[in-house]
């Protein structure tokens, strides 16, 4: 657990702990006062979570109980709502079957859960699911939805029915959609004093009976006979985690008459007397993959890319996101990580941008001590800068190396930013190119195999061979694909002496980038590089390597 532990002062642990946890407060007050979700359940859990771990790292005794209405003006549940334990994958759902038959899955409807009391065939209330213990008398609101019946053909003295009251939505797929906030939405309408909006309808579904018979199936055909009849429509009996998967993924992507964020499975539920808030061993829910996901910042990192660019990163607590494992975000520049004003030990909500590419979409939880680390001053680096090895320049550097790594720069194959860091302890590592005359004996010095070693050196054989215009675009001088075409056969010589004129009479180059071309060539510490270069590319005569720049 130490190791999840944030290294606070007892001080500080103190007045984080009181923060989030005036923070739950407020939350569980919307959501069961006002029928209101500020954050996702999941989130909520996360966070509930951590003030437990943040409780137990600063020796504190747990403190938050679960929240309780005062009795005036609300209405008791004559069972409890429990809710249902959620399940992360198929495994858990299979041990979670073991020894439960018959069992039946059905869509978790989003919506808004409530309790239906018939009296003698009568509704005589509805009430909010609340705290599970009371909540909201709803019995006003709910007589005006046409799908709630107010009679029902049974003489019980009581019958007690727990659902979801939702929006009906036409064709919706969850895959494509997404959920939709509905429970929100489905809250206001039945929280409102005024009556429901021109041809706004409502839908019930019913998942439990806690006194019904002792035969699933007989209590979905009742209800169905009493006018609820989507519960018999969206009910199926599954005998294995397999069923129980194939049903999930046929909801999630089929077209349902209302949002869903997963399924809940059920077996024969226990008596009444024994159901109370959070404690249910006869259901459980699987939830679809989330959308988004919330997760705490471990470091606030800062990068310098090759042009000197200074970039954040934010360093998370790893979690799964669609099939992906995120550990780390862009926060873009520094002044936009100032804007959000992300640190470690905050909350955060993040997501899959375009191509899949993780973003902070907004911070859940702010820690309430706020330490800003010093960014590398941006007047430093430019793109003229950290042609050479220093501490200071370490990061582009790397960068810079990594660059000419890539496809579009000398595309040495296998060699990545790690094998660059790995290189960096060779003694003779001073500037930018340095490696063109490395040996086998001095990669093997610095970590790698005999192997690997010589296959590296042959790379950089082949990498001098490359026409001097590819050399120069590996670098970072920005001639264009179309330019570059006309100059395959001049010399790093002939490149490095053209005008300006020359530069702009090529396609693509106009006289921005000419004189962008012409700074970057001139620049005395590029020269530097130049030289050597051209050294280099002098050692070994042109037809005893491979042109690999004419074919890829």
């Amino acid at each position: 657990m130490a190791a999840d532990c944030p290294p606070w002062t007892p001080a500080r642990a103190l007045t984080e702990v009181a923060g989030l946890q005036q923070q739950l407060r407020q939350w569980d007050d919307a959501y069961y006062r006002q029928g209101l979700s500020p954050v996702s359940d999941s989130d909520y859990d996360r966070l509930s979570e951590k003030a437990a771990l943040w409780q137990k790292c600063a020796g504190l005794p747990p403190s938050r109980a679960i929240p309780r209405w005062p009795a005036d003006g609300r209405q008791r549940h004559p069972v409890a709502h429990t809710g249902v334990r959620k399940l992360k994958d198929k495994l858990a759902v299979s041990r979670w079957m073991q020894n439960k038959q018959p069992l039946i899955v059905q869509p978790k409807i989003d919506g808004v859960a409530v309790t239906l009391v018939y009296r003698h065939g009568k509704l005589s209330a509805v009430t909010s699911r609340g705290d599970g213990l009371q909540g909201e008398p709803w019995l006003g609101r709910a007589l005006a939805i046409t799908a709630v019946p107010p009679v029902i053909p049974a003489d019980a003295a009581i019958i007690v029915l727990q659902g979801e009251i939702f929006l009906p939505r036409r064709q919706h797929r969850r895959a494509r959609e997404g959920g939709g906030g509905d429970r929100a939405r489905v809250a206001g309408l039945m929280r409102s004093q005024s009556s429901l909006p021109a041809g706004q309808r409502l839908g019930i579904f019913i998942w439990a009976w806690p006194d019904g018979p002792p035969s699933l199936q007989t209590r979905i055909t009742q209800l169905s006979e009493w006018g609820f009849p989507l519960t018999r429509a969206w009910t199926r009996e599954v005998v294995t985690a397999e069923e129980v998967a194939l049903w999930r993924d046929r909801w999630f992507r089929g077209e349902l008459p209302f949002t869903t964020d997963g399924i809940v499975i059920h077996s024969l539920p226990a008596a009444s007397q024994q159901w109370r808030p959070g404690h249910n061993l006869w259901s459980a829910a699987w939830k679809y993959p989330a959308p988004e996901i919330s997760t705490g910042v471990r470091e606030i990192r800062f990068t310098v890319g090759r042009t000197g660019k200074v970039s954040v990163v934010a360093t998370l607590q790893p979690v799964p996101l669609d099939d992906k494992r995120i550990s780390r975000v862009s926060l873009g520049t520094v002044a936009a990580w100032r804007r959000r004003d992300i640190l470690p030990g905050d909350e955060v909500i993040i997501g899959l941008a375009g191509q899949g590419v993780p973003a902070i979409r907004r911070v859940v939880w702010r820690v309430a001590e706020r330490h800003y680390p010093a960014p590398p001053s941006e007047a430093r680096f430019h793109e003229f800068s950290c042609f050479r090895l220093t501490t200071a320049c370490r990061e582009q550097f790397l960068s810079r190396l990594s660059g000419l790594s890539e496809r579009q720069g000398l595309n040495l194959r296998g060699i990545s930013r790690g094998s660059w860091q790995q290189m960096l302890s060779v003694p003779e590592f001073d500037h930018l190119l340095s490696w063109m005359s490395f040996t086998p004996a001095q990669l093997v010095q610095a970590g790698f195999s005999p192997v690997r070693s010589a296959a590296m050196v042959r790379q950089f054989l082949q990498a001098r061979q490359l026409p001097a215009i590819r050399w120069l675009q590996a670098l970072g001088v920005p001639v264009p694909r179309q330019a570059a075409r006309h100059l395959r056969s001049e010399e790093l010589t002939a490149l490095s002496a053209r005008s300006l004129a020359d530069w702009q009479s090529l396609p693509g180059i106009g006289a921005e980038r000419a004189r962008g071309i012409s700074a970057r060539l001139q620049d005395a510490r590029f020269r530097v590089l130049l030289t050597f270069l051209q050294q280099q590319m002098a050692k070994i005569p042109q037809t005893t390597v491979r042109q690999r720049g004419d074919s890829e």
